[in-house]
């Protein structure tokens, strides 16, 4: 074969290649496209029926993103600290228990997700024994699970008036290894307070309703409920 026709066969074969490749990146871009104004199927009914059962939508539950679905994924954004763009991404689908929920499991737990619950921990927790500083952690997933509560660990932290320590500025402390290793057995699935949501310290409490709420347990100083 004469060196001239080697260049075209080489062209021909690198211009298929190419053509390979940008049809592949196109595919992989529309298998993880997102869930945003106009899109259709299975994804966009699961975020309705999430965001239906938790009060943020009332409309049909079609399949169908549209105005009404739009406004609820802002809504439920702007409650769980996440960026308000009205787009179904990662970090909010994650928030909804879709794709695989950053509430269940280090897998899927971002390195400053677990950072901020052993933040958590220390600063409302450093002085308490070890399972006791376990079941602060578990407190805030267990809220993160509940309908009640934002869906995210940083929804569930900075929510208003949720954690004295957040209020007094104590969160931005540096947590310690204990209070690192308590947050990530809490992460793996120890849940010394059986479920509850809410602690507090029966010797300074004064609040009325959450002496109200139904006992647990109680560990080191902390009185756990639900």
């Amino acid at each position: 074969m004469k060196l001239k026709n080697k260049k075209k066969v080489i062209i021909i074969a690198i211009s298929i290649l190419a053509i390979i490749l940008v049809n592949f990146s196109l595919g992989i871009k529309e298998s993880i496209a997102l869930s945003k104004y106009g899109s259709r199927g299975s994804e966009v009914t699961q975020i309705q029926t999430k965001l239906k059962r938790w009060g943020y939508y009332a409309g049909a539950i079609d399949g169908v993103f549209g105005t009404q679905t739009l406004n609820a994924v802002k809504s439920f954004q702007k409650k769980n600290g996440l960026t308000v763009d009205g787009i179904a991404g990662t970090k909010t689908l994650n928030a909804m228990g879709i794709m695989g929920s950053s509430n269940t499991g280090t897998s899927s737990v971002s390195s400053s997700d677990l950072n901020l619950l052993a933040r958590i921990v220390y600063a409302e927790a450093r002085g308490e024994v070890y399972a006791g500083q376990v079941a602060i952690a578990a407190v805030v997933l267990n809220r993160v699970k509940s309908s009640s509560f934002p869906n995210t660990i940083a929804g569930v932290i900075y929510q208003s008036g949720a954690f004295t320590a957040v209020s007094d500025g104590q969160i931005n402390l540096t947590p310690n290894a204990t209070a690192k290793k308590a947050a990530q057995d809490a992460l793996n699935g120890w849940d010394p307070t059986y479920g509850s949501i809410y602690y507090f310290n029966p010797n300074t409490a004064t609040s009325s309703w959450m002496w109200s709420r139904p006992y647990v347990t109680t560990i080191g100083k902390h009185r756990f409920c639900k």
